[in-house]
């Protein structure tokens, strides 16, 4: 008798919480992503970095740059397997259009802020951002100690 895997409980595979701290999120997409067989097998594991991606747009396409998947350690040999590679992004012409646009404006990029199963596939979710200066991020989390002390002040009484 084989057992049985438990299935995940989120469908999230990886966040990157670095995103939100240093940009304002404008407009979030939903893209697919061309990825290999030991590529997936290492998501199903969860061995993926998303902390330093971007997307880079080329000749009307979507590429994903820096994001780490590591290969698992029962990885076949027949592959060479590099974890920082770049993927392709599987987006419409309309999407790509708007992308472009706003990473034409002046300090605005688009990067990965998570990586997540819809149904049998993987997903990217996108953003267009812009860079947030340092008394933004100090204003963040002041504004994120308040809470947290809120929090605790309600509790107690």
């Amino acid at each position: 008798m084989t057992k049985k895997k438990p299935k995940q409980q989120s469908s999230t595979i990886a966040l990157n919480k670095k995103v939100k701290r240093d940009y304002f999120l404008e407009e979030k997409f939903e893209a697919g992503i061309s990825l290999l067989g030991w590529e997936v097998k290492s998501l199903r594991d969860g061995r993926v970095n998303l902390t330093d991606t971007y997307v880079f747009l080329k000749n009307g396409e979507a590429f994903l740059i820096g994001t780490n998947i590591a290969p698992l350690p029962s990885a076949s040999t027949h592959f060479v397997t590099d974890p920082t590679r770049t993927r392709k992004l599987l987006l419409n012409y309309r999407e790509l259009q708007k992308l472009e646009e706003g990473v034409n404006q002046k300090g605005h990029t688009c990067v990965c802020t998570a990586l997540y199963w819809k149904g049998h596939l993987i997903k990217c979710e996108i953003a267009l951002a812009k860079g947030k200066a340092t008394y933004d991020k100090r204003q963040d989390d002041k504004a994120k100690d308040w809470d947290r002390q809120k929090a605790r002040i309600m509790r107690h009484s």
